[in-house]
């Protein structure tokens, strides 16, 4: 495990001020109830397990300990409680079957208090709040299967411009993949045309998932003692001060929407998912309340889906030129199903099962999201014999599930395999589009999306190791980066154009 650790903000508050705080706490839980917490890893008396917890990959840490703690491990951070859901039994029991009471999300001081633009956001709004049965309404309208369709000719497009991307800089790949997928969902959320791969809005929402990950890895002590909003920047314990300047500053929610909302005004747009909305039938405007729930929406599609592919696709890059032996399988497969004389398209997915079990092996091995995001508990539960306490934060953590032995056998080894048959073993999308009312709404789009992506690159290009100077191959690094979303970092690949005739033009 890295040594990297979550670090706290150097303490200046009086120790027995916090150490008063930390026991009433302690006390308050106690006393509520007796039945105990699920195991707990032993931890520093006065702020619990804070320093236990690795800042980056966490999943791994939170996996080990299942070996020593089992499918329940409870956290306490500062005066927090954590639980952490290890097994599948335990995820579908809780998140699934009592989702009624485990879909709320935890409350963050600095995105609900200090900077509240965030409150309201599709990925933390409540599900007591209004706003919550509105957002899923409005994305599950424009991510269907039916509406899913209409995008089909956009995502061939799209393909095309990535496949010839590819062949004329593969150095890159990771950029053309990065451009394809945020192409994609621009023009469905906004009908904003990509220009390149350093487009302003590529670049925007890459650097807001930079500033996440440089500003929510580390747990401000404003989280745990909320008194601290009220300090200026200048004292200890202000450092949120800084997470809360960045985070305003790029404004991802606004740029775009205020663009799509000029392009309708003056009747000069594209069809998409924001000029759907953001006319009403009997052509009057918006409230402002609705105006902002659809800049929330569309701002939820942008961030979910120009990340998320990206980092699939990644992964299926370093898989492909692992495992050649797969590779010559799959491209077998689709030559078979399309004569090899045409591109695939989103039609041919039914011709194409080892393709698909590909990529839900892929997502297997490498899970996009390895702890999905926050739920929270609505109010107090007993499960297994276990506290599990109101309002404390909940992560399934969907790494160790997707690497389960008694799921998937000899989880580390990539095997499509698994997923075809009579007995196909669990279906990874059951896992890694997250649970209950906070499932993913955009996973049609997105499987869409990586079949159309896959067949298309394979059809085209052998993907194989980079070469040295001396032509010996150039093993691959399995390094992960990132926040909320899971990388690979870049990695030499080759490209090798395979079937020139499929090539699109310039």
């Amino acid at each position: 495990m890295a040594a990297s650790q979550w670090a706290i903000e150097p303490i200046s508050i009086v120790t027995v001020v916090l150490a008063c705080t930390i026991l009433a706490f302690t006390y308050a839980t106690n006393r509520r109830n007796k039945v105990p917490f699920p195991p707990t890893p032993p931890g520093n008396w006065l702020l619990g397990n804070v320093s236990q917890v690795p800042r980056r990959q966490s999943w791994l840490q939170f996996t080990a300990w299942k070996e020593t703690y089992g499918d329940i491990v409870h956290l306490r951070l500062v005066n927090k409680h954590m639980i952490i859901l290890n097994s599948k039994k335990v995820v579908l029991d809780l998140l699934e079957s009592r989702s009624n009471i485990y879909s709320q999300r935890p409350r963050s001081v600095l995105l609900d208090d200090v900077i509240k633009e965030f409150s309201d956001d599709v990925f933390r709004v409540r599900i007591d709040d209004p706003h919550f049965k509105a957002h899923r309404r409005m994305m599950h309208s424009g991510l269907g299967p039916r509406a899913v369709r209409e995008y089909q000719p956009l995502q061939i497009q799209e393909t095309s411009i990535m496949l010839r991307s590819l062949a004329d800089d593969p150095d890159r790949f990771i950029a053309h993949i990065r451009r394809n997928a945020g192409a994609l969902i621009m023009k469905v959320a906004y009908g904003y045309t990509v220009s390149s791969v350093d487009d302003y809005y590529l670049k925007l929402v890459e650097r807001h998932f930079e500033i996440l990950e440089e500003t929510l890895s580390l747990p401000y002590m404003v989280e745990f003692f909320p008194f601290l909003k009220y300090l200026p920047s200048w004292v200890p314990f202000a450092g949120f001060r800084k997470a809360e300047k960045i985070l305003r500053e790029n404004d991802i929610d606004h740029i775009p929407f205020a663009w799509a909302k000029k392009q309708v005004e003056a009747g000069d747009y594209a069809d998409s998912f924001f000029a759907r909305f953001f006319q009403k039938e009997d052509g009057a405007p918006l409230s402002q309340d609705e105006e902002r729930t659809l800049m929330k929406v569309c701002s939820a599609l942008y961030i979910g889906g120009a990340d998320t592919t990206v980092a699939a696709l990644t992964s299926f890059f370093y898989l492909m030129e692992t495992h050649p032996e797969i590779q010559k399988r799959t491209q077998a497969e689709v030559d078979a199903a399309t004569g090899g004389d045409r591109l695939p398209h989103p039609d041919d997915e039914g011709k194409m099962p080892y393709l698909t079990a590909v990529i839900k092996e892929t997502l297997r091995w490498s899970p996009v999201a390895p702890l999905g995001l926050f739920h929270s508990l609505a109010q107090d539960d007993i499960y297994d014999g276990y506290l599990i306490p109101k309002e404390c934060q909940i992560l399934a953590n969907i790494w160790a599930l997707t690497h389960d032995p008694e799921t998937y056998p000899n989880p580390e080894v990539f095997d499509p395999e698994r997923h075809l048959g009579e007995n196909p073993q669990q279906n990874p999308f059951d896992f890694v589009f997250g649970f209950g009312r906070r499932s993913c709404p955009g996973s049609h789009l997105a499987e869409r999306s990586l079949f159309q992506n896959t067949s298309n690159i394979l059809a085209v290009f052998n993907i194989e190791k980079k070469k040295d100077s001396e032509g010996n191959s150039i093993e691959p690094a399995v390094e992960f980066h990132g926040g909320v979303t899971s990388h690979l970092k870049n990695f030499p690949v080759e490209m090798v154009i395979r079937s020139p005739s499929l090539l699109p033009t310039a």
